[in-house]
């Protein structure tokens, strides 16, 4: 059972994508200036912020809106 979401602009994208893209593009500190989350600065690694972002909704939404933004 597939599902179209045509006006959904991230439907296919996976978050990891999302923050490698941002990653990047912006590097892990500007990403840490236009989204204050701590996994961003300390330490950063895609994998421990993928850990952290798919626990946090709100900071998924944060990093899923700049996503959009720079694309």
């Amino acid at each position: 059972m597939t599902q179209s979401q045509p006006n959904n602009p991230l439907h296919g994208v996976k978050l990891a994508e999302m923050l490698q893209y941002l990653v990047s593009e912006y590097g892990w500190e500007e990403l840490n200036k236009r989204i204050k989350i701590n996994c961003f600065k300390s330490n950063p690694s895609i994998k421990s912020s993928l850990k952290f972002l798919r626990r946090t909704p709100w900071a998924r939404e944060k990093v899923e809106r700049l996503y959009l933004r720079s694309i």
